[in-house]
């Protein structure tokens, strides 16, 4: 029987059959579970791993047909849920993930400051010599991009996926709804925000070697930009119009009121100026830009706003609060 708290690992694989041995021999004693999630590789990662087994803790899932790293992972934090995991670490069958560095990637966790850790590869200039340059670049654009997506903006480097979360913010997540391609970080980012989970980035490098990726630009190009276009239209109505109303409320709607309104006055007349030929007065003109001013202003403060309402509070203070809790919340009179 393994006691609480438990850490867990899981694995996805897809094109993982050559590394993964030498993964799973890294991996710390103090893990009590790992689960090698078999996601239709063609290199039978699942077969691999079962031929050379001889650690207890392993248990091989296996998906008949390939559904993505995303549907990977909720496979395996359901078992991993359902065996009384405490923590949960994601770790790649690449090698590009250091196992070694787990302990420093779950202690945000296992001290309560965080639900969710996830690997930065920026934080340290040392850390990106080794990164091939169209990643730097790609990951850096993805980098602003999320932050407006998720609300994180005290986080980089979306895309790692070397991450550890807790139980508490788990058994809260639609793991259901999770992206199941490779936009699963990203998702995974929007979705944490939307139930006020605390994310702390940790310095890691990652090691690159002969691996191959699946994930191509062209691929990233087509599906990810609508894909964070209705993350961010999603978290802003959930934060700031379904569960809550507050001062980001308030400009955000005056701002975009105010700039539509003074765009749209100042547009019609323009129109209507060139084809009668009459010049606009001074008066048309400052009733169109200054709603305009107004508006910008408003909307910058609701980004101020935006930027100092990340999450502080973790989940897991809760759930560590309840679970110490002497008798059953239910048997209160």
């Amino acid at each position: 029987m393994i006691l609480r708290p438990m850490l867990a690992v899981v694995i996805p694989c897809y094109r993982a059959g050559r590394h993964i041995l030498d993964v799973l021999a890294g991996i710390d004693a103090g893990v009590g579970r790992i689960y090698v999630v078999d996601d239709g590789c063609p290199e039978h990662a699942g077969d691999v791993v079962e031929r050379a087994n001889a650690d207890p803790r392993i248990r091989v899932l296996r998906h008949p047909a390939n559904r993505g790293v995303g549907a990977a992972m909720v496979t395996g934090y359901r078992a991993a849920l359902a065996d009384g995991a405490t923590i949960v670490v994601k770790l790649d069958g690449d090698g590009q993930m250091d196992p070694a560095n787990m302990r420093r990637l779950v202690a945000p966790l296992a001290l309560g400051a965080a639900d969710y850790a996830k690997g930065n590869r920026f934080y340290d200039l040392a850390f990106l010599a080794s990164m091939p340059r169209i990643r730097l670049l790609g990951n850096a654009l993805l980098s602003l991009v999320n932050k407006i997506s998720s609300g994180y903006w005290n986080v980089m480097d979306p895309t790692n996926g070397y991450t550890a979360i807790h139980r508490a913010a788990l058994e809260a997540l639609p793991l259901d709804k999770l992206d199941a391609g490779y936009f699963f970080e990203s998702d995974m980012l929007f979705r944490l925000n939307t139930i006020r989970a605390v994310v702390r980035d940790v310095p890691l490098p990652a090691r690159y070697g002969d691996e191959s990726s699946s994930l191509s630009i062209g691929r990233v190009l087509l599906q990810f930009p609508g894909k964070y276009i209705a993350a961010t239209v999603k978290r802003v109505f959930y934060g700031y119009f379904l569960r809550d109303f507050n001062a980001g409320t308030l400009q955000l709607a005056l701002g975009l009121l105010f700039a539509v309104f003074g765009t749209a006055f100042g547009v019609a007349h323009w129109v209507t100026s060139e084809l009668s030929g009459d010049p606009a007065t001074s008066g048309t003109v400052m009733i169109a830009a200054l709603p305009v001013l107004v508006g910008v202003q408003l909307l910058l403060g609701a980004l101020q706003f935006d930027i100092q309402n990340v999450p502080r509070l973790p989940l897991s203070a809760d759930y560590a609060s309840a679970d110490a809790f002497p008798i059953p919340l239910e048997a209160e009179k």
